[in-house]
């Protein structure tokens, strides 16, 4: 039977890879390694450069897997995704059976941790729902979320109290009136330029863990502005931005 390990490598430095992680790393025959055009060509590097960093040997290969573009969401978020999830199931199924043998054990490499605002797990339980013969592991990483964190120095939730892990999309909605502190993942309409509150503190993020990281923290209402034109610049700069950060009422702590 043919096997998949989905391997969470970390925010994007090679040193958040556990060593679980890196035993996985060693059991991979055919890594398949998403081809989001060259916009996006960093990140196919720095996968390529976790394996030879922490491979022993070199008997594996690397199959680039194009990703096919989802279609704008309309009205109709859900149903744009399952689409999407279901055209990337035939393509990533059609893939693992040609490249993939019997007995053979292939690797997706995962960006943060597999199990958080990822959509490789989906995608492996819909080719396994289709009949398709394979058996898959996780290997958790270090998420964006706890990168975010450490760099600036703040704990996610206060004592006794939770912390929701939320997207843009949803935070257009408003921030919650019961809770304290937000993180807001997959921003791409920069939805804390529209939320108004005195209150809120914002850490915020880009590139984590790489050479290019940048960090801003402050009242929301004295840094959006300053945000808004750091990450604009940054995007127009590297063709592409990953970013994440916490939204807090009152202070660190």
């Amino acid at each position: 039977m043919r096997k998949i390990l989905i391997i969470g490598i970390g925010a994007g430095n090679p040193d958040h890879v556990t060593v679980q992680a890196i035993k996985a790393l060693n059991q991979v025959d055919v890594f398949f390694i998403p081809d989001k055009g060259t916009d996006k060509v960093a990140l196919q590097r720095l996968r390529k450069d976790i394996c030879e960093r922490f491979i022993e040997g070199s008997d594996y290969r690397m199959v680039p897997m194009p990703i096919p573009t989802r279609a704008a969401a309309g009205q109709d978020y859900r149903g744009s995704v399952d689409q999407w999830h279901a055209q990337l199931a035939d393509a990533y199924e059609s893939l693992i059976m040609a490249e993939l043998g019997e007995g053979e054990c292939g690797g997706f490499l995962v960006w943060g941790d597999p199990t958080l605002y990822d959509s490789t797990l989906r995608i492996i339980d819909h080719i396994q729902a289709k009949g398709c013969a394979l058996e898959y592991d996780i290997i958790p990483g270090i998420s964006s979320v706890q990168a975010l964190a450490a760099r600036h120095r703040v704990a996610l939730n206060r004592i006794g109290q939770p912390v929701l892990i939320t997207t843009g999309r949803k935070l257009t909605e408003g921030f919650p009136d019961n809770l304290d502190s937000v993180v807001v993942m997959l921003d791409g309409d920069q939805a804390f330029t529209r939320i108004e509150a005195d209150d809120l503190d914002i850490y915020w993020g880009a590139y984590l863990g790489t050479e290019d990281e940048i960090l801003v923290a402050g009242k929301l209402s004295e840094v959006a502005a300053d945000i808004e034109r750091i990450r604009r610049q940054a995007r127009e700069e590297k063709g592409w931005i990953m970013d994440t950060y916490l939204l807090r009422k009152g202070g660190k702590t």
